[in-house]
């Protein structure tokens, strides 16, 4: 620390921000005679604060909670002068006395005096706080210079106050001296003096003022978009060019279009690159507005004939002189639009008016949205497209991890919080487990997980007694981590390992967790790791526990790190098959979206196919190869059926049969599993069988056709508890409400 202290007093150097904030986070638990180190650690974090950023509340709160803790550091109080010089800042503005003229009426001059003398009072009671919030400090000259500016001022003011409550007095009788008002006069005079030597002295001192950014130094400050704020920068550059030929008497050899498309997902900037967008279209003189007219489709559609057109030229007159950004522009045309569905007529007025005589050159459209639907969407409406230069569109990327974190502990510091080194790992889980699909808000789901994370921070302090400023400043590990509000269960390889019978696919389970949690380790070891192939083939007969190991399968491959969420999704052919064309591939679509993160069961995955020529089950099987294959680590997709039909599915696709390796074969289970599947089933209802009811059951079994199945040892222990039920009621009698007994199960089986 004392390293630190002497480095910033010889070189002016800082140490970093990921060093003050580790060993902030130790003082906050350093015990009584720490204290100078804490303010230093705090004065220092101040300065990287105003390195990085305009200085603002946050830079000015961490300066006064060092100055307490560290008091001889006089270089805090000179800063935190700047702070209560600025303050001051329009602390006089209208203080203008009205005009008193002798020549005027009693009424009127009553009227004037009584304004006066509010005023007199008003200014007063402000000048009296605002010395008194002046800093303490006796040797600032700065600081002397101003309270003595303001003294006079209040010393004026009553004077003032004074003189003007004798006036009024002598307007009260039969006559007044010319004496008193001479006085008044003079005192007014005196007062509008002091109130411009404080004026001078505080300009003089020039205190801290927050400079407006421009447009292109806003974008300089966002994070990442390097592609974007180059483009952006050379589009400035150019149209300053521009401006300077015409204003050397150039002829204009053709217009740049102003109009853009900006695509990206969810949380990538492109609201805000918009509005930047129509700040430089403002600032270089190229529109006369620095107007953004924001629209989407449920401002553009109306409900009825007419009302469409309407909503959209109101809203270009509005944007006149500016911008017209509409979001979600690819909402305007929808899949399976229908004639009522006024949005083709939105493009079509929209056309129709950048063209018109009235409205052509006198404003900018820009258009977001995502960009598979932006291209669809202009690809499918030529007229539109024309309009968008392809030189106009920006792709605005993903935010990579770093950049996320960047992002988070900036929103962390604007709202007064640092996050700590150590809580990083624990953020970037966090934002690993949000990062499934296109659904994935970048810079806005970063916000709502600090936003959260301050939220579990202040729900755990009950008592703030003891709580020192470092608590209530820093984010740490903790208050990024799941609350636990989970019923505890078992985990997933367990449970697997609990399960009757299936010893065969327990082995391949177990081998293949062992294979990926070694392959993942290898992975952190920055090792190379050998690719693992996850998408299964499940056969065997109804009823032999597919779908039961299906959903431990997802959960064990979350617990091992390779699924984000680890949920089951079941689906069938009923679920992908629409019943006209291009609807197919968007159901498969949804339903893989449905999926991401965790697991994909298509149960009896043959029936896709069909032996009729209009069938779409094909369409199916295509769009889940490219699903798989755009979603390579972020879903697992399980097909199960019977083995022959299974193997002529994936003869269908070799692109769809290169992708499963793992096959897993589910025999029918026999019938002492079958028992004990019932026997299980039946403890977890805290039922019983006696003895005579188990051999019953283990002979009947042995002579009944079953095929194995498990819904059947389910479905015969259901059936056994009503008829235990019915034999209890007619009997009337005290008997063993949980044990079942062979009549029970003799009544179901014959």
């Amino acid at each position: 620390m004392s390293e630190w202290e002497s480095l910033y007093k010889t070189k002016g150097e800082l140490p970093s921000q990921e060093a003050l904030l580790n060993t902030l986070s130790e003082a906050a638990n350093m015990g009584e005679g720490k204290e100078k180190w804490k303010g230093i650690l705090l004065y220092f974090l101040a300065l990287n604060r105003a390195n990085k950023k305009e200085e603002d509340s946050f830079y000015y709160l961490l300066l006064e909670q060092a100055a307490v803790l560290w008091p001889e550091m006089t270089d805090i109080h000179t800063r935190l002068e700047k702070k209560s010089l600025n303050q001051l800042k329009g602390l006089l503005d209208g203080l203008t006395m009205p005009v008193l003229r002798e020549t005027d009426n009693r009424t009127a001059k009553r009227n004037v005096v009584m304004e006066i003398l509010e005023k007199a009072e008003r200014y007063g009671q402000r000048v009296h706080e605002a010395i008194k919030g002046l800093p303490k400090e006796e040797n600032s000259p700065s600081v002397q210079e101003v309270r003595t500016a303001l003294v006079a001022v209040d010393e004026h003011l009553q004077l003032v106050k004074k003189q003007a409550q004798a006036y009024q007095d002598t307007l009260s009788g039969n006559f007044h001296t010319i004496t008193v008002y001479e006085e008044l006069k003079r005192s007014i005079l005196q007062l509008n003096e002091s109130r411009d030597s404080f004026d001078a002295i505080l300009s003089k001192l020039q205190p801290f003022q927050e400079r407006e950014l421009s447009p292109l130094d806003q974008l300089e400050r966002m994070v990442g978009l390097k592609d974007i704020k180059t483009r952006i920068s050379q589009l400035y550059d150019f149209l300053t060019y521009q401006k300077s030929r015409l204003e050397m008497g150039f002829t204009k050899s053709s217009d740049l279009s102003l109009n853009m498309v900006l695509t990206g997902n969810p949380g990538t900037g492109k609201t805000t690159l918009a509005r930047l967008l129509g700040k430089i279209y403002y600032e270089l003189g190229i529109l006369p507005k620095e107007t953004i007219i924001e629209a989407d489709r449920s401002k553009l559609v109306g409900a009825y004939v007419g009302q469409t057109e309407e909503n959209v030229r109101n809203l270009v007159e509005e944007a006149i002189g500016g911008v017209l950004f509409i979001d979600e522009a690819y909402s305007l045309k929808r899949d399976g639009q229908q004639g009522s569905d006024y949005g083709q007529t939105v493009i079509d007025t929209l056309v129709s008016l950048m063209d018109s005589a009235d409205y052509a050159g006198k404003f900018a459209v820009i258009l977001a949205g995502y960009p598979d639907e932006m291209r669809q969407f202009l690809d499918s409406n030529p007229g539109l497209r024309s309009r968008f230069p392809q030189f106009n569109f920006m792709e605005l990327p993903d935010y990579s991890m770093e950049e996320m974190k960047e992002i988070a502990c900036r929103f962390a510091e604007d709202n007064g919080y640092f996050i700590t080194p150590e809580a990083f790992p624990a953020l970037e889980k966090k934002i690993e487990h949000e990062m499934v699909d296109q659904s994935f808000g970048n810079a806005r789901s970063v916000k709502s997980i600090v936003t959260d994370a301050i939220f579990q921070k202040g729900s755990r302090q009950i008592a703030d007694t003891g709580r020192s400023f470092i608590d209530y400043l820093l984010l740490q590990a903790e208050d990024f981590h799941e609350s636990d509000t989970k019923e505890e269960s078992n985990p997933p390889i367990e449970e697997l390992m609990n399960l009757v019978g299936l010893e065969s696919i327990k082995d391949e389970i177990k081998k293949l967790s062992a294979f990926v949690r070694v392959q993942q380790a290898r992975r952190n070891e920055g090792k190379k790791v050998v690719p693992i192939q996850l998408h299964a083939v499940f056969t065997g007969n109804p009823g032999t526990g597919k779908t039961t190991i299906a959903k431990l399968y997802s959960e064990i491959l979350r617990d091992c790190g390779l699924l984000k969420r680890g949920h089951l999704v079941v689906a069938s052919r009923a679920d992908f098959v629409a019943g006209y064309v291009g609807q197919t591939a968007i159901k498969t679509k949804r339903k893989v979206q449905d999926a991401l993160g965790g697991v994909l069961f298509i149960d009896e995955a043959y029936s896709l196919l069909s032996q009729s020529n209009s069938d779409f089950g094909a369409e199916v099987v295509n769009t889940l190869v490219d699903e798989m294959t755009k979603h390579n680590e972020n879903l697992v997709i399980i097909l199960a059926g019977y083995p022959k039909e299974m193997d002529e599915l994936l003869q269908s696709n070799p692109g769809f049969s290169s992708r499963f390796k793992k096959f897993m074969h589910f025999p029918d289970y026999s019938v002492m599993e079958l028992l004990q599947i019932m026997k299980n089933y039946l403890d977890s209802y805290q039922y019983s069988l006696d003895e005579e009811a188990e051999e019953y059951l283990k002979g009947r079994l042995e002579e009944m056709e079953i095929d194995g199945n498990g819904r059947f040892a389910i479905n015969l222990a259901d059936n056994a508890i009503q008829y235990q039920a019915q034999r209890l009621m007619n009997a009337g009698e005290n008997a063993n409400a949980s044990n079942l007994i062979k009549d029970d199960f003799k009544l179901v089986l014959e």
